[in-house]
């Protein structure tokens, strides 16, 4: 049986030295993870939104290089990678394997290096740039009018105001 997952968090916490740290592992949850918590006085119940920070906090075994995985790191992170990783808790601890496989196959998709893109073609039958005639433009030459952006400012007539 699988107990152990690793993750990728969308943005990753930023440590105080600046480093960002977004792999991580998360262990699946026991009862005392979801118990232990309650107990604490600092938790007013199970509608406390700080009970998520302290859950989180035992099930995730590390981070990054972090040497520890504490409330305080979990506290740090941006709110997509909390959210990620209460997504992330919900699946691999109540959701069916496919789901997880599907997850798992997400994560990888997105985490995976972007594939560079296409060199653009370059046609030797393209029209002048700026949509000018060839008259005046040289080999090599561009017109200085920037694409896309007006070359002036115009005029707009009054609506009778």
């Amino acid at each position: 049986m699988r107990t152990e997952y690793e993750f990728v968090l969308p943005r990753g916490y930023v440590d105080e030295a600046g480093s960002v740290h977004r792999r991580g592992v998360m262990r699946l949850a026991t009862a005392r993870d979801e118990l232990e918590p309650l107990r604490d006085p600092t938790i007013l119940g199970a509608d406390d939104p700080r009970l998520t920070i302290v859950v989180l906090s035992r099930v995730v075994t590390s981070l990054g290089t972090l040497p520890m995985v504490t409330r305080h790191e979990i506290e740090g992170l941006f709110a997509a990678d909390l959210a990620y990783l209460q997504d992330f808790y919900g699946v691999i601890n109540f959701g069916s394997e496919e789901d997880i496989a599907t997850l798992l196959e997400a994560q990888e998709e997105r985490s995976a290096p972007p594939a560079p893109p296409p060199a653009p073609a370059v046609s030797a039958a393209a029209p002048p740039p700026n949509g000018s005639d060839a008259a005046g433009v040289g080999d090599g030459e561009r017109s200085a009018r920037p694409v896309g952006r007006r070359h002036a400012i115009e005029e707009v007539p009054s609506t009778g105001r």
